[in-house]
């Protein structure tokens, strides 16, 4: 039997590198669902010094892995300096590059992760005819503004603002991670809620059903620890000295509290920051993790901790860390005001959510943490809320194949 999906032929463009854990994680497992849904994928990836970063064999290596996946891999050099011309370089490379794809028939889908994605698929389009996916995976110029690397209204802010509305109205299908996202797109007259998927980032469950603690160091087993973990980055929109001055209250509740921090953010300045808000260095821990550890660190913990600057950008986010936390069994305390997580943790009873970053809103969130920490079922519950919501074959892969037979639905018929 025929699949609805072998009509396709799609183009995927990522402004990444292979290498970046986002890409393992959050591209190459949809591909492969793509691909074993009957769609011929390919991966269009922005590689780094790409002649200093990979040798052949390594290209060839990787090359015949995802061939073996169903997933082509063809990648450019990304440029980073001068940072405007750079990325306009990038972007009329990965247009041209895109253009060729569908002229040798090897493409009639174009889609683009984000937003300088985008300006090459609506680049291409103007010099072959594709459908368009248009991936949002985030508000970026509100992003940046938030994150004080733009002026809000500077001329970079203005062009990826009209990039993103122009690319939700010329896109065929749109794939957004929150419906507070979908929402504003279908209010704001950018986009009818039929083109629109929600998509959260979801999690691989083969990662984590067969992870176990390390506990083979007494001082560091669960049994004598109450670890709070935090995995991501420290800066930007992410608030650390208020996730220490949050522990620091669970600290004054339970002794035997401990703070661990993975992320691939300076260590010394973390800690700096920590110390700060008056945490003693053996409070907490800071350091980097490989995604593969990623598990394992979390099985020791008993909470996981998400807060991020409550801004208009945040309708749009859907931080990957959430589902990790659920996936591991964590309840997960995160601060009001981030894409679905309010309706998801209140609903499911998987969390603690915390209204502001007073001292007095801080030790009431601790203590409802605690509590929900020790419920008997609460690891059931998270890991249960977790596969209903974020499994990346079940939800998310399957949500893409909707996206995709749509676009199936929408090709002319073969001749």
């Amino acid at each position: 039997m025929t699949s609805p999906l072998s009509s396709i032929g799609t183009l995927y463009l990522c402004y990444f590198g292979l290498r970046e854990p986002l890409v393992q994680t959050q591209v190459l497992p949809y591909l492969r669902e793509l691909a074993r849904g009957g769609a011929r994928v390919t991966l269009l990836t922005f590689e780094p010094s790409l002649e200093e970063s990979w040798t052949p064999e390594q290209i060839a290596d990787e090359t015949a892995r995802l061939a073996r996946d169903g997933v082509r891999w063809e990648r450019l050099a990304y440029h980073k300096r001068p940072s405007v011309p750079a990325t306009l370089y990038d972007i009329a490379a990965g247009a041209r590059f895109a253009a060729r794809e569908v002229r040798r028939g090897r493409a009639n889908v174009l889609h683009a992760r984000a937003h300088v994605p985008m300006a090459m698929a609506l680049v291409a389009r103007t010099l072959e005819r594709a459908r368009v996916v248009f991936d949002i995976r985030g508000l970026m110029a509100d992003e940046y503004a938030d994150a004080g690397v733009w002026r809000e209204g500077s001329l970079p802010f203005r062009l990826v603002k009209a990039l993103e509305r122009a690319g939700a109205r010329r896109a065929d299908q749109i794939v957004v991670l929150t419906r507070r996202m979908r929402d504003f797109l279908v209010s704001e007259r950018l986009a009818a809620p039929e083109k629109i998927e929600v998509i959260p980032c979801c999690v691989d469950f083969a990662r984590y059903d067969n992870d176990a603690a390390d506990s083979d160091d007494a001082d560091d087993s669960p049994a004598s620890r109450f670890e709070v973990v935090y995995a991501g980055s420290a800066v930007g929109l992410y608030l650390i000295e208020e996730m220490g001055r949050f522990f620091a209250e669970v600290r004054e509740r339970e002794p035997r509290a401990m703070f661990r921090v993975l992320t691939k953010s300076p260590a010394e300045e973390v800690s700096a920051r920590l110390r700060a808000v008056g945490l003693a260095p053996e409070d907490f821990w800071v350091g980097a993790a490989r995604a593969d550890e990623v598990p394992r660190f979390l099985a020791r913990a008993r909470l996981g901790i998400s807060f991020r600057k409550p801004t208009f950008s945040q309708i749009a986010a859907s931080p990957t860390k959430i589902p990790e936390y659920l996936a591991a069994g964590l309840p997960v305390v995160s601060n009001t005001g981030i894409g679905d997580t309010d309706e998801l943790l209140e609903r499911e009873r998987v969390g603690v959510l915390v209204g502001a970053f007073t001292k007095d809103a801080l030790a009431d969130a601790a203590v409802r943490a605690l509590a929900r920490a020790r419920e008997a079922d609460v690891a059931a519950r998270c890991r249960s809320a977790a596969r209903i919501h974020f499994d990346l074959g079940g939800v998310g892969g399957e949500a893409y194949r909707r996206v995709y037979r749509r676009l199936a639905a929408s090709l002319p018929a073969s001749r």
